[in-house]
């Protein structure tokens, strides 16, 4: 018994659900969950099913193109771990939490990769047995610098990138050759405290909260698609070191629950928002 995961992204029209479940009944095949939004002001339809049964991936993605409207974007994704390769500097938590999590087996991923342009992490990841590629960015050019990094990703064909506090800003080369495929994370103080220990500057502001968010990478920087957010609060009790390690550990949940809504399939790219199903 095969269980696949069924993402449908469609212009609303009467009787989808119903032409859906049709010939999914017609295919022998049962729905295990199923979760449905309408945008009602872009007139968007959005599903994603759970299905198990024998399924012929060839024969029920062109009947559910019969039925569906034209330009309907239908994906059917066998439910198994994701391909993932992780880029990182010299920042530690948030790699560090994603690789625990990944050893107890809480992510539904296979880690295939750390690529780094420090040698700090090194002893990190390969306690994991990890793979751990430094391409150090000394003497280099963004774009050549970034050309050895696709190519070396590229050699182990990921379905998802996470930027785990990689602290290099992308070129467009970089973000079309992994559309919907790389996931970043950035604290809440952005754009108000930008540079140098962004913490000590919201000490002195008095910030009450801190959060972080975790998205899509885009050409606009740190504007892309958000799929997950939180704040914790903190007080003039807290030192700016407290209110950084009060951030690094909220990242390190940001980063986590949008990476598994990924791994999931569960997140649809809807303009420059998310719907999550």
């Amino acid at each position: 018994m095969e269980e696949y995961i069924l993402l449908i992204d469609t212009e609303d029209a009467k009787g989808l659900v119903y032409n859906i479940s049709k010939v999914l009944f017609a295919n022998n095949l049962n729905i295990e969950q199923n979760s449905e939004y309408v945008d009602k002001e872009t007139n968007k339809f959005f599903m994603r099913s759970v299905i198990t049964g024998n399924i012929s991936k060839n024969i029920l993605l062109k009947e559910l193109t019969e039925v569906l409207p034209k330009n309907a974007e239908i994906k059917l994704n066998k439910k198994a771990k994701k391909d993932v390769v992780i880029l990182a500097t010299k920042e530690s938590h948030v790699l560090g939490d994603l690789l625990i999590r990944y050893i107890d087996g809480e992510l539904n991923a296979n880690i295939k990769a750390v690529i780094a342009n420090h040698e700090d992490l090194r002893d990190l990841v390969e306690k994991f047995d990890i793979p751990f590629t430094c391409i150090s960015a000394d003497g280099m050019s963004r774009e050549d610098h970034e050309d050895k990094v696709i190519q070396r990703i590229n050699d182990y064909e990921p379905e998802v990138i996470v930027l785990a506090k990689y602290m290099r800003i992308l070129t467009p080369k970089f973000v079309e050759t992994f559309p919907k495929k790389v996931l970043n994370i950035h604290h809440s103080f952005l754009p108000a405290f930008i540079g140098a220990n962004p913490y000590k500057q919201a000490h002195k502001r008095g910030v009450k909260i801190i959060g972080a968010t975790a998205h899509y990478v885009t050409n606009d920087l740190d504007e892309g698609p958000i799929i997950f957010q939180d704040v914790v609060n903190v007080d003039h009790t807290y030192s700016w070191e407290d209110m950084r390690k009060a951030g690094r550990n909220v990242e390190k949940i940001v980063l986590s629950n949008a990476f598994q809504l990924l791994l999931d399939d569960k997140v649809f790219v809807h303009g420059n928002q998310t719907v999550i199903l």
